[in-house]
C-alpha cells in the first residue's frame, strides 16, 4: 500500500512513521508514505497556500489553486482509489472504516488548516471524509497519523502475528477482554484462574464473556444494532 500525504507542516509528521510498527511495514516494503509539503505549491514569491474568507469572518482557508496543482501532480503517478480529507465534520473513524481502507493500494490524505479548505475541493476532488473524533485540533497532521496507523497495522505481514488484530476491540463490535501477564500473583492480585488452566475453549469463552460485559458496561451503544 502507499499512502501519500499533503501538509502544510510536513515536519509534524516525520516522527510517527519512523518508529515502532509502521517503521517495520515500511522496512518490508508492504507499506510506503510520502509527506508533500504544500507550500511547494504556493503562490507569488512567499509561496502563498491561505486566504481570506469570501464574506468575511474570522479565520483563513487554504486556496484551491496549490491544493489542486499538488492533488493533479500525484494523480499523474498513481491512481488514487480515496482522496481523504482529515475534517471534525467527516464520518467518524472506526474499525470498520480502516478495515476497509487496508484492503485498498492508494490512499491520498490532506490535512486541513485554519479554518479548512476551499469548498470546491469537498465538493469536485473529495472522495472520502474522516474525522477522529468530536473536538479540533490545530491541523489534520495528527488525525492523518492516527488513520495511518490504524490502517497501516491492519496490512497483512505487517503485525508478527497477523491474527492479533482480529481480535482488537471493535472487530467484533466488542471491547477487547482483559489481559494479563506473568508473575501470576503479585503482591495478592491475581490472575483468574481460568487463564492458567490451559482449557482453551473454555479460556475462550471467559474472553468472549469479559469483553460483552466490558463492551455492556462501557460502550452499550455498540451492541444497540445487535439487539
Amino acid at each position: 500500500m502507499r499512502i501519500d500525504i499533503i501538509s502544510v507542516l510536513p515536519e509534524l509528521l516525520q516522527g510517527p512513521f519512523q518508529h515502532s510498527i509502521l517503521k517495520r511495514a515500511q522496512q518490508k516494503g508492504l507499506l510506503e508514505v510520502q509527506v508533500h509539503d504544500l507550500r511547494a505549491y504556493g503562490i507569488g514569491k512567499h509561496k502563498q497556500v491561505d486566504d481570506y474568507q469570501f464574506g468575511g469572518g474570522a479565520g483563513m482557508v487554504m486556496m484551491i489553486e496549490p491544493l489542486l496543482n499538488c492533488i493533479n501532480d500525484l494523480r499523474q503517478e498513481h491512481r488514487y482509489d480515496e482522496i481523504i480529507y482529515m475534517t471534525p465534520d467527516g464520518e467518524r473513524l472506526n474499525q470498520p472504516i480502516a478495515n476497509r481502507l487496508s484492503m485498498q493500494e492508494n490512499l491520498l490524505i490532506i490535512c486541513g488548516h485554519y479554518k479548512g479548505i476551499d469548498e470546491r475541493l469537498r465538493e469536485h476532488v473529495i472522495t472520502r471524509e474522516i474525522s477522529i473524533g468530536d473536538y479540533v485540533l490545530s491541523g489534520g497532521e495528527l488525525a492523518a497519523a492516527v488513520l495511518v496507523d490504524a490502517v497501516g497495522r491492519l496490512l497483512p505481514g505487517v503485525l508478527n502475528d497477523e491474527t492479533s488484530a482480529l481480535f482488537d476491540s471493535f472487530q467484533d463490535k466488542l471491547l477487547a477482554p482483559p489481559v494479563y501477564t506473568r508473575p501470576a500473583d503479585f503482591e495478592g492480585w491475581e490472575v483468574p484462574d481460568i487463564l492458567l488452566s490451559g482449557n482453551t475453549a473454555a479460556i475462550e469463552e471467559w474472553r468472549y464473556d469479559m469483553a460483552l460485559k466490558r463492551t455492556r458496561e462501557r460502550r452499550p451503544d455498540l451492541l444497540e444494532d445487535e439487539e
